[in-house]
């Protein structure tokens, strides 16, 4: 039982990576099709943001409510449903329509797995969980090609992800009163994590593990969903949420960046460029499999601190001019260096915060990750109109210095937190 329900965790996992990145890869035709602007992209981008940020704000009461499974489930069919809609939409304004419910599902599992993921499984599992998130992201874009140029129109490729997500909801569906349950290999996991965590620093802690298991089963059905106001109020929240805005800011920068820089910075034709552009994805895909395995050794606190250490070697690589090679790296290890960051926040905050307060903590992470997505990369993107390009590794500096920064301050003013 305990294998089916990672498995399907797993695959949740791959297809909320699938969408991610359909509407890119799409857009060069379906403008076209619907004869937009190129830039009316990024409003049925915005407006899926919005969706996202708003579930995310909303998944401590809708999990404390209905539990994690079902939350799940409903979000990915809401998800499956309103790709389902692209697929058959004919307008324009039906893409903003239906773009609505398809970031209300993206964020709502996207909150409510991270958390119980948090809670109940090892470090490990999360940053694996994460990496298959690139694996789902990584994929999208062929699907999308083979329905291209298969002569089946872009509608086809919304439809075969629309048809993935609707089975994977069926099969969460099903699976609900395994969640309900909390099979024994669970419960026993969740036990080892917070030892695991409670460890990492502070060994005088271990006395108590039983305690944070008890809060555990707590924070899932009794506990009261905690309003915005309390959420802010609490030790070291707002350092956590900046912290997370600041890294989420950094990673989709350079990741949608990187091709133009360099050819700026380099030289490069613009088709030579977009191949290269994949090293950052490719880094942190690859170093989320890699950091599943560092976990054995050590704790979320000292990968978070590496990572950033080797985003500052790759921030200081990609200012070197006239060297693609040296830049080529410095995108690899910028990937490199994100891929533990954003799993391993993720994964102590049970620790940092409460058991009882994750899932709230979590949704309002989620909702600063997305904007620092949504709004970092256009601000940089007019520095780079008005100014130039070339501020692209100095922009990056100053959100990893800003990163850090709040990093450290989140974990002295939970140290109380990790040590009571």
């Amino acid at each position: 039982m305990f294998g089916l329900l990672i498995t399907i965790i797993y695959v949740s996992f791959i297809s909320l990576g699938l969408p991610d990145s359909l509407l890119g890869a799409a857009w060069p035709v379906m403008r076209v099709e619907f004869s937009a602007p190129l830039s009316y992209a990024g409003i049925i981008s915005m407006i899926i943001s919005g969706g996202t940020i708003t579930s995310s704000l909303l998944s401590d009461r809708l999990t404390k409510k209905f539990g994690t499974g079902l939350v799940t489930a409903i979000s990915v069919a809401m998800t499956a449903a309103a790709l389902f809609c692209f697929s058959v939409s004919t307008q324009l304004w039906m893409l903003f329509v239906f773009a609505v419910p398809y970031g209300l599902g993206a964020g709502g599992v996207d909150a409510s797995l991270n958390n119980y993921v948090a809670l109940h499984l090892k470090s490990r599992h999360m940053s694996w969980l994460h990496c298959m998130w690139g694996v789902g992201a990584a994929v999208s874009p062929y699907i999308m090609s083979y329905a291209l140029t298969g002569g089946s129109g872009w509608q086809q490729g919304y439809l075969i992800v629309a048809i993935i997500q609707i089975v994977l909801s069926v099969f969460i569906f099903v699976s609900l009163p395994l969640w309900k349950k909390k099979p024994l290999a669970i419960a026993s996991e969740a036990v080892e994590v917070a030892e695991e965590n409670k460890t990492d620093e502070e060994p005088s802690a271990r006395e108590s593990t039983g305690e944070i298991a008890d809060n555990i089963e707590k924070s899932e059905t009794k506990s009261k969903p905690l309003s915005f106001k309390q959420i802010l109020k609490t030790s070291g929240a707002a350092p956590c949420f900046i912290c997370f805005f600041c890294y989420c800011a950094l990673e989709q920068t350079a990741m949608l960046w990187s091709s133009s820089y360099m050819v700026y910075h380099n030289g490069l034709s613009v088709e030579t460029a977009a191949g290269f552009a994949s090293l950052f994805f490719i880094g942190i895909t690859s170093g989320r499999a890699v950091n599943g395995f560092l976990t054995f050794k050590f704790g979320d606190k000292t990968l978070i601190r590496a990572g950033q250490c080797i985003i500052l070697c790759g921030a200081a690589f990609i200012f070197i001019p006239d060297v693609p090679v040296i830049t080529y790296i410095g995108f690899t290890l910028l990937g490199l260096g994100c891929a533990p960051v954003y799993p391993s926040i993720i994964h102590m905050t049970p620790t940092l915060f409460g058991a009882d307060k994750s899932q709230a903590m979590i949704g309002v992470q989620m909702a600063s990750a997305y904007l620092g997505s949504c709004f970092a990369p256009p601000l940089y993107g007019l520095m780079a109109n008005h100014i130039s390009q070339a501020v692209l590794p100095y922009y990056l500096l100053v959100l990893l210095a800003m990163m850090v920064v709040m990093h450290e301050l989140t974990v002295k003013k939970t140290a109380k937190n990790v040590m009571t």
